[in-house]
């Protein structure tokens, strides 16, 4: 069981890395536009917006939504980056600073036991 889910995880993985591209929108547009003289030559209404709102919007728009949703990410996961960098960067400072601060603060303490 534990094999079959590892397979479906790894199938879910690649179907959705292929689907999420631009590529696939522009396939899906292809594959949608067979349809569309279809659609039109019936001359109604209902089956126009039909198709377009079944098959050209949820063909194409899925992969475009799924690679703005991946550059979303990544742009998040760079700035969450930046920001622990600079984070790490201040607290590695700021031990530096504490460090010395200590060193004199024990110095004057001596310096002051002995008079």
């Amino acid at each position: 069981m534990k094999n079959f889910s590892h397979f479906l995880d790894r199938a879910g993985t690649i179907i959705t890395s292929r689907v999420g591209t631009m590529w696939a929108a522009i396939i899906f547009a292809a594959l949608a536009l067979v349809s569309l003289p279809g659609a039109i030559m019936t001359h109604d209404p209902v089956v126009i917006v039909a198709w377009i709102a079944q098959t050209f919007l949820q063909l194409v728009l899925l992969p475009i939504i799924m690679v703005g949703q991946r550059l979303q990410g990544e742009k998040t996961e760079k700035r969450d980056q930046e920001t622990h960098d600079e984070v790490m960067k201040s607290h590695k400072e700021l031990h530096a600073l504490l460090t010395s601060l200590n060193a004199s603060h024990e110095k004057l303490a001596v310096q002051l036991r002995g008079k």
